[in-house]
Parts: C-alpha cells; sequence; structure tokens
C-alpha cells in the first residue's frame, strides 16, 4: 500500500518532467501479514521476508548490471537488506565496495537476540553487516554486503539499548538528532556524504519517511517526535545528489493508513525528485 500510495501522488510522470525516462515498474508480491503466521517469535514473518529479499536483490543487482538507476518503494525497512544486496552483488563484480547513507529515527541494528518485538525491519542494517538470521545474511557470497565504516546513519533519537551496544562496537558513524540540532543538518550530512565515500564507488541512499518529524510525515507505523524537518531532509537528498554519486535510493515505511489525505506520499515523491536532481532554480 505504502509503494502504491507514491504512485498516487505521482512519481512516475513527475520523473519524466525532470527527464528521467522509467524503464520498468516491478512489484515484488508478498502475503498479507493477516493471511499467514508470524514464525518466530525473535524474527516475525521471516520466511516471507527471505522471499521478498533474495527476489529483490536478484533484481536491483540485474539492474544495475544492465546500467540503470533502481529506485525502490516499500514496504517496512527490512527491504534494503535485498536492496543493499543487489547492489553490492553488482559492485563486487569489480571489486568495489557501496557506501550507505541510512535516513531513520532508528538505527535497525537490532538482531534476533536484542530486539525487544521481533520486527525484522528493526534488523536490516545489522543483517547487511552481518549479523542476524543467517537465511537473511548470506545473499551476497564472500561475506557482509557493506562494511561499518562505509555507513552513516541520519535523524536517529530511539536507539533500544541492544542496538546501542552494537553501534559502538562496531563504530557504525551515527548522527542523532540531538548532534543535528547542534551542528546543523548540511555539516552533518556533508560529513557523512565524505565518510560513506571514501572507500566507495558510490553512495545508496536508504530514506525511512519516520526519519522525517510526523508533523511533515504523519503516515508512518512507528512515529517518533522531534524528527527532521521538511527542509531538512530535503537538503539531505539535494547534498546527496550533488555528489553525483548516487547508485540507488528507497523510500520506505509509509503506511497510507495512518496518512492524512497522502502528504506522506507526496513528501516521498519530493523527495524522490530531489535526490534525482530537481532544484529549486
Amino acid at each position: 500500500m505504502g509503494a502504491s500510495a507514491i504512485h498516487v501522488a505521482g512519481l512516475v510522470p513527475r520523473l519524466h518532467a525532470i527527464g528521467h525516462p522509467v524503464k520498468n515498474v516491478a512489484t515484488i508480491d508478498v502475503q498479507s501479514y493477516e493471511s499467514i503466521g508470524h514464525g518466530s517469535d525473535n524474527a516475525r514473518f521471516l520466511e516471507e521476508i527471505e522471499s521478498a529479499v533474495t527476489q529483490l536483490a536478484d533484481r536491483v543487482e540485474g539492474i544495475c548490471d544492465a546500467k540503470q538507476f533502481p529506485l525502490i518503494l516499500g514496504g517496512d525497512h527490512s527491504q534494503a537488506i535485498g536492496t543493499i544486496a543487489g547492489l553490492s552483488r553488482h559492485l563486487r563484480k569489480r571489486q568495489e565496495r557501496l557506501g550507505v547513507i541510512w535516513v531513520d529515527a532508528h538505527t535497525d541494528m537490532n538482531t534476533p537476540e536484542s530486539s525487544p518485538t521481533g520486527n525484522v525491519h528493526g534488523m536490516p542494517l545489522a543483517c547487511a553487516l552481518g549479523m542476524g538470521p543467517a537465511s537473511l545474511i548470506h545473499l551476497v557470497p564472500g561475506g557482509p554486503a557493506i562494511r561499518p565504516e562505509d555507513v552513516a546513519v541520519i535523524g536517529a533519537r530511539d536507539v533500544d539499548a541492544g542496538e546501542a551496544e552494537l553501534v559502538r562496537k562496531l563504530g557504525i558513524r551515527v548522527y542523532t538528532m540531538s548532534e543535528v540540532d547542534e551542528r546543523g543538518i548540511a555539516a552533518c550530512t556533508r560529513e557523512a556524504i565524505d565518510h560513506v565515500s571514501r572507500h566507495t564507488a558510490g553512495i545508496h541512499l536508504s530514506f525511512d519517511l519516520d526519519g522525517v518529524d510526523p508533523k511533515d510525515a504523519p503516515g508512518v507505523g512507528t512515529p517518533v517526535p522531534g524528527g527532521l524537518s521538511l527542509r531538512e531532509s530535503l537538503l539531505i537528498c539535494e547534498l546527496v545528489n550533488r555528489t553525483r554519486r548516487l547508485l540507488g535510493m528507497e523510500v520506505v515505511e509509509l503506511n497510507p493508513t495512518l496518512d492524512m489525505e497522502n502528504k506522506t506520499g507526496d513528501l516521498a515523491v519530493w523527495l524522490v525528485l530531489t535526490a534525482l536532481g530537481k532544484t529549486i532554480l
């Protein structure tokens, strides 16, 4: 439903309007949660998620191999396991690495052992780094999809104790909202871009809409007050676009049943357009 709401907001024609041809729009079907059992309490809906991210990894790798740009709409943030795996597999054919900027109210660094809910959408960054359910961490041959030093999280303000311990252990660079407030989003984003670009071929922007303050993005399942403003969110996308190193983008966690007149769907389109080159002048 979240991806459909973004399309209802006019994504494809608005991409055409700024000069981006859309080669294909494809869907990975998943069963609705009420029609299947959730399985293990510490990694809920794992079988369904494994199927979806495996398909997604294959599709993203194929898109990149065809020299096209993957724009992935979701859905919850567990999809990033597949997106990042596909991008990483493409780059490893050239012995290159992927940088990731992760915009989110959360760090998504739980594991089945640390998660208080068992929701896999709280685990995808840990999975991409090689920690999590075995079925989700082996999508990339030869080790984890990404390295800790190639990741930066922007906008975090709700981090579980187990996540915080893992973040510190791995040395993940996290720009909390406290740091954003103190230093400004421009300085933090520029530094994050430099951080993830040091050893990598390019950047994947994984944008969880709950990173934005609920006043501007009400249609999310896990809203946390005190988030990024509309302008701060757009500036992140503007600064990433200016690097000309954006290799992929995903926008996740839109729940239209919680939205108001598709306000968050409209915001998602605006973020995508900005990251892909739309400017004020």
